[in-house]
């Protein structure tokens, strides 16, 4: 009998699904169309990242907005390596046993924001569960760097949950004081075991909860994507979970099946139901809601940063000393 090895790209990329049945990918609908990218803006992002020898979660999770982001020079950072230890079936980013931490990091990614001139920049990772604190240290480093480099330039940090991790990682990295602590829940509890099974629903509202008992005055975000089969009433109920646990801002984009052996798309939504759901997470009371098919976390990052911080100052309550 002759064993047949499947060393496709996804293969390689992503060795633990391929005992999943495939799933069939939908055609998308015109909403969702991109151009390819390529613009000069583009190739010179593309560049300095090269330069400096990062690795960014836009190419890494084949974000469908890079062609957007990069010709203005906005690139959202990924540390801690391209490889995770988690394997969601959500998922783009390789999954396997990933290298030591590359001390010089952080330094090159402040050097490169300087380099690129950002006001606002995103720094997100792979989940290191192989490490004792998560890599919450590498976190509050990079931190760290882009303040010495850039000092200018506000910074958004998309962590991973640190689960299973002592309490003092995700406190040291919130203490790291950014200006923007984004922890994303991705999906409604009832998905969590299919969608995002290495993850705890409620460990990372509590990570969310955390952050802004830590520092009122500290932004918190999160964001969900629909489309796995989510209902609205669930979507309804992790806005106000998300609103018990002071989350400021949240963000809801459509979500999109890598390859064929992801999690399957349940259907598309349409822009009229995300502008309903943006309306609901208005009346809900968060500061800043970004909804729309090609929402992501970090996609518009800096504009939405300058928005969230005039909708603090022109209608929250005073804030305790």
């Amino acid at each position: 009998m002759t064993t047949v090895i499947d060393r496709s790209p996804a293969a390689t990329r992503h060795p633990e699904k391929q005992a999943r049945a495939d799933t069939p990918i939908l055609r998308k609908p015109e909403w969702l169309r991109v151009r390819a990218p390529g613009s000069a803006g583009y190739l010179e992002t593309r560049r300095i990242v090269r330069e400096h020898g990062l690795t960014t979660v836009c190419e890494e999770a084949a974000c469908p907005n890079i062609g957007e982001c990069w010709s203005v020079g906005h690139a959202t950072m990924m540390i801690m390596g391209e490889v995770c230890t988690r394997a969601c079936a959500f998922c783009n980013v390789a999954t396997g046993k990933p290298g030591p931490l590359d001390a010089f990091e952080p330094a090159r990614v402040g050097s490169a924001v300087a380099a690129m001139g950002l006001s606002h920049v995103v720094i997100t990772s792979v989940d290191r569960d192989d490490l004792d604190d998560g890599g919450a240290g590498h976190f509050a480093a990079t931190v760290a760097a882009i303040r010495a480099a850039a000092p200018a330039t506000t910074i958004e940090i998309l962590t991973p949950d640190f689960l299973r991790k002592p309490i003092a990682a995700a406190q040291r990295v919130i203490a790291s004081r950014p200006d923007v602590f984004n922890h994303n829940l991705e999906t409604v509890p009832r998905l969590y075991l299919q969608v995002r099974p290495g993850a705890r629903y409620y460990h990372s509202l509590r990570l969310l909860e955390r952050a802004k008992e830590a520092d009122q005055r500290q932004f918190t975000k999160s964001g969900l994507m629909v489309g796995l089969g989510e209902s609205r009433e669930e979507l309804l109920q992790v806005m106000d979970d998300m609103r018990a646990a002071g989350v400021d801002f949240i963000t809801i984009g459509q979500y999109l099946q890598p390859t064929r052996k992801h999690a399957p798309i349940d259907r598309f939504v349409s822009p009229d139901e995300f502008a309903g759901l943006k309306a609901a997470a208005l009346a809900k009371g968060f500061l800043m809601v970004s909804a729309s098919p090609l929402t992501r976390s970090s996609h518009h990052a800096g504009e939405d940063f300058a928005r969230l911080r005039a909708a603090r100052a022109a209608n929250l309550k005073p804030l305790a000393p």
